[in-house]
């Protein structure tokens, strides 16, 4: 069963694919209003905490670049925490994961060379969020939420990514929903539906009630939906799922934009990042973008984010 979530959480992602790129306006867009209030409420911190990796570690291609030659599917993860510092766990979106399960994880973590530690970021299992859209979810959420937080000091963000149906005349079963989670338990939304972005006011009190609720606001940056990269926060700690287009120059372009962006809300306030980056397809491509983001952070935003060691790939039958 794990095999086969492994597989299916590398499925390449169609939400906001799109392949004519020229006709797209990728500027990154300047930040909501509300986060002025973000800003006025915290100091800038001198050591900002970043936690950067991809959305999955059991990718064969990487075997020889991020893995070493010989490494066994059974071995990525611990080799992946070797590497990066966090993960998109988009696994859990598909299973609520065994206590076997977050023994094997908590104990691969144990091993990272990272000062910060290593954290997994679970995604909330689809029958709680999409089939069930958060309603009659009690006692599979329990089953969840005490699976996450069984994993301590290496559980970090976990996020809620609504259903492209669930619009803002749902707010109430979404209020309700993070109302019931436990406080202890750090919760990013990621909205889908339109409405929640077609008029101003609307997301701004989404901003405000999120704020006042302690939970947090994912932003997607892809090329297909820019409505969902809102550029909103509603606390000082931001969720990014930046999706690339397999190593097309505009991803390149982008990563920039969002360095330059970052380093003025660490400038302002800026607590915690949690940068997820997905290299579009099926994720062969975003080791190398990582450790672009993690050069050019660490040059811009005076940071000091260990480099994942990547060698280049041999191409069978070739001697050079």
């Amino acid at each position: 069963m794990t095999v086969l979530l492994q597989y299916v959480s590398q499925k390449p992602m169609e939400f906001g694919k799109i392949h004519n790129l020229d006709a797209i306006n990728l500027t990154l867009p300047p930040g909501a209003a509300f986060n002025a209030k973000i800003w006025a409420s915290v100091e800038p911190s001198q050591h900002p905490n970043v936690f950067i990796g991809g959305p999955v570690w059991a990718n064969k291609d990487y075997v020889g670049k991020v893995y070493p030659s010989t490494a066994k599917e059974r071995d990525f993860l611990h080799y992946y925490v070797r590497q990066f510092n966090t993960i998109e766990l988009n696994l859990t979106h598909y299973q609520i994961p065994t206590a076997g399960m977050i023994q094997k994880w908590k104990a691969e973590a144990a091993g990272s060379p990272d000062r910060s530690g290593f954290t997994y970021c679970p995604k909330f299992p689809q029958v709680i969020s999409h089939e069930r859209q958060l309603v009659a979810t009690e006692a599979l959420t329990e089953e969840f939420v005490n699976a996450v937080l069984s994993l301590e000091e290496f559980l970090g963000m976990t996020f809620l990514q609504l259903p492209p149906q669930f619009g803002p005349e749902k707010w109430p079963v979404l209020e309700a929903y993070l109302k019931s989670l436990p406080d202890e338990l750090d919760v990013a939304v990621e909205f889908r539906h339109p409405d929640w972005f077609s008029k101003a006011a609307v997301w701004q009190q989404t901003l405000e009630r999120l704020y006042l609720l302690r939970r947090h606001a994912v932003i997607t940056d892809v090329a297909g939906r820019r409505d969902v990269l809102h550029m909103g926060l509603s606390s000082p700690v931001l969720t990014l799922r930046f999706i690339a287009n397999e190593g097309h120059p505009t991803d390149y372009i982008r990563s920039d934009a969002w360095i330059q962006r970052l380093k003025t809300w660490f400038e302002k306030g800026l607590q915690t990042a949690y940068l997820f980056i997905h290299g579009g397809g099926d994720n062969d491509t975003a080791p190398e973008l990582i450790l672009h983001w993690i050069r050019e952070l660490n040059k811009h935003c005076g940071l000091n984010l260990r480099e994942p060691v990547l060698q280049p790939k041999v191409v069978q039958g070739s001697l050079f």
